[in-house]
């Protein structure tokens, strides 16, 4: 048996089970079991990838499968504790197929979905004797004659739709043949899908429309169980003590349940604990070359968000969803409701950002892509900055800025100092390969607008202020007053650095000042 009744999801789910970094997720069986048999039988949940979808659809696998004894798995779980935690163990039919796995030979999808069938059609036989006496052409119909029901977990539902080889017509072919298998068909008690994007991505019809979708922007249902909360993380940082709560959270933090409670990346979370140290992780599993195809189908309509984003400043949008029938993503709510939806923006009460450091690594060098036309050319410019600022050239810093607002990127306007500020993060974007930049820290008697702490050498801190309709002497006064200075602990000397913004005579200027610290 390969897809039916298989004890494989209950292996793999021991597997995690047995892991040294494990977060119990099993009361999501609980749900699960009250649609089984009902009209709200047909779920679809997608999320980015490394989200936890195929460790759930092996639990939920490993708990239903008929034929074996699973109580040695979960009597230790969340789900042993609930009222009718035996009721529906071990008591169905379970088809269970993984779309993500490929026959040795793959020339095409004609091979790919050949696999599928006559892998199903072994099963079916070898599990109901008596259907080996018919030639079926129909895996409905060999189903159908079983007389029995079945539990149908199939994850990783769009993995084909990546392949180069796939065509227009073969995608159709793949939805007509799930709609075959599983559309208004009585023996299936349930239908539990998991993906990367939403149906609506690829079917504008009604092939699978029978499908309740949850996915980042709109799951209030299951969302709990995708991705590692904080009191969860918080208890893994307590039990295995290699890296602190406030790093996680810096690193791989950022994401939000439907009720606003803080959501991590768990396979990052699971791998800096194993390892012991914070990396970016979760993005190299995955083409990250996705989040500049999705800005790059269209620049002109993105790049000021990302401008903004890059900069720690939310963007406001009025997102539906991702349901674009086509492929190529056209509008600003499509490329940045895909980006939702791929986890590398987080959306919450109308207002978007970039989750945490993992992803704005990565972000800034989407800004060096030569599709980003006047902002890549700050941002290779950047260097000339940090360089004038060390220097203390004030005139020189301030002549960049002017530079780069006034020549390369005259799409920002300067109402507030968000928009000073994006100009700032480009024009020092070359300064994250030597220091780690936070904005907004808390400290002193209130906030610094740019934390520069230097990951290592004798280089100074900086500590950078900025001010619209001021002067940069009140920028360096403030610092020194709101005692900015206590947050720098690593470094012995610091350059204070005030760059305002005259709106009268539409000029930037800048004052340093260095200080030594005292250890």
């Amino acid at each position: 048996m390969y897809y039916l009744n298989t004890k494989a999801q209950s292996q793999l789910y021991q597997k995690i089970v047995d892991s040294q970094i494990f977060v119990d997720k099993s009361l999501m069986i609980e749900k699960i079991s009250k649609v089984i048999g009902t009209d709200s039988s047909y779920l679809c949940i997608t999320r980015p990838r490394r989200f936890g979808k195929t460790i759930n659809a092996n639990m939920l696998g490993a708990y239903f499968t008929k034929g074996y004894d699973s109580h040695p798995v979960f009597d230790k779980l969340a789900i042993a504790g609930t009222e009718g935690y035996g009721e529906h163990m071990n008591r169905y039919n379970v088809i269970h197929i993984d779309f993500s796995v490929f026959p040795d030979y793959c020339g095409g999808y004609q091979d790919y979905i050949r696999n599928i069938v006559e892998t199903l059609k072994e099963d079916l036989k070898e599990h109901y004797p008596e259907l080996g006496n018919r030639e079926y052409r129909s895996i409905s119909k060999m189903l159908q004659d079983t007389g029995e029901t079945f539990l149908f977990i199939l994850d990783e539902w769009d993995s084909v739709f990546y392949e180069k080889f796939m065509s227009d017509g073969d995608k159709s072919s793949f939805l007509k043949f799930l709609k075959g298998i599983l559309k208004d068909k009585p023996y299936v008690s349930l239908a539990y899908m998991t993906g990367i994007l939403p149906i609506a991505k690829y079917s504008s019809g009604s092939e699978l429309n029978m499908f309740d979708e949850y996915d980042f922007m709109n799951d209030n249902v299951y969302d709990g169980y995708f991705g590692f909360q904080e009191d969860e993380v918080q208890k893994l940082c307590r039990n295995s003590r290699a890296v602190s709560f406030e790093d996680m959270k810096r690193w791989y933090d950022g994401y939000s349940t439907s009720d606003g409670k803080s959501l991590f990346n768990p396979r990052s979370v699971s791998k800096a604990l194993v390892r012991g140290i914070c990396l970016n992780y979760w993005t190299e599993t995955g083409p990250m070359n996705e989040i500049a195809d999705c800005i790059e189908h269209n620049v002109d309509e993105v790049r000021e968000d990302i401008v903004k984003l890059v900069s720690g400043i939310p963007v406001e949008a009025e997102l539906d969803g991702y349901s674009a029938a086509e492929q190529r993503l056209e509008t600003r709510d499509e490329i940045l409701s895909a980006m939702v939806v791929y986890g590398f923006l987080s959306y919450s009460h109308g207002f978007l950002k970039i989750p945490n450091h993992e992803l704005m690594e990565k972000y800034q060098k989407v800004l060096t892509r030569d599709s980003m036309g006047e902002v890549k050319a700050v941002v290779d410019r950047s260097k000339m900055v940090l360089d004038a600022t060390l220097a203390m050239e004030e005139e020189k810093v301030a002549e960049l800025l002017e530079m780069v607002h006034d020549r390369e990127i005259p799409f920002l306007k300067y109402n507030d100092e968000n928009a000073l500020s994006c100009v700032v993060t480009l024009c020092y974007l070359y300064a994250r390969k030597d220091y780690r930049i936070e904005r907004e820290e808390k400290s002193g008697k209130g906030f610094c607008d740019y934390l520069f702490y230097p990951k290592k050498g004798r280089k100074p801190a900086i500590i950078l202020e900025l001010k619209v309709g001021d002067t940069p002497e009140h920028a360096i006064a403030q610092i020194k007053e709101k005692n900015y200075l206590q947050k720098i602990e690593t470094a012995s000397s610091v350059l204070l650095v005030g760059i305002a913004y005259d709106k009268g005579r539409k000029r930037h200027q800048c004052k340093i000042e260095a200080k030594q610290i005292m250890v």
